[in-house]
């Protein structure tokens, strides 16, 4: 089992920044090389992929709507996953996911993901 907590959502006026982080914790996750993702799920929207990264760091994947703004890092010694969201635009306001999955890869698909946390809000003013 795996247990995935976030943090660092609130409220942040247009154009400014936010950073998420996403602690695990678990019996099985350090005997696995889980690949850690972001979601996101707006109101009255189904939730969609973020971010993702693999287990050594080396291969990232974004949304489009979110490249060039937004960047996933992991620190493994600490069992985080992270999400810096810089330029932040009001239709990037939803409840943020976090996500793990025993696949390989940066993955994107959202039924490849077997744990998840509870969610942290954004808000994002205009």
């Amino acid at each position: 089992q795996v247990q995935l907590v976030e943090s660092g959502g609130g409220l942040v006026q247009a154009g400014g920044s936010l950073r998420l982080s996403c602690a695990a914790s678990g019996r099985t996750f350090s005997r696995y090389r889980y690949v850690l993702g972001w979601f996101r799920q707006a109101p009255g929207k189904e939730r969609e992929f973020v971010a993702a990264i693999n287990w050594s760091g080396d291969n990232t994947n974004y949304a489009d709507s979110v490249k060039g703004r937004f960047t996933i890092s992991r620190d493994n010694t600490k069992n985080t996953v992270y999400l810096q969201m810089n330029s932040l635009k009001p239709e990037d306001t939803a409840v943020y996911y976090c996500a793990a999955s025993y696949y390989e890869g940066a993955i994107t698909t959202m039924t490849r993901y077997a744990y998840w946390g509870q969610g942290t809000q954004v808000t994002v003013s205009s």
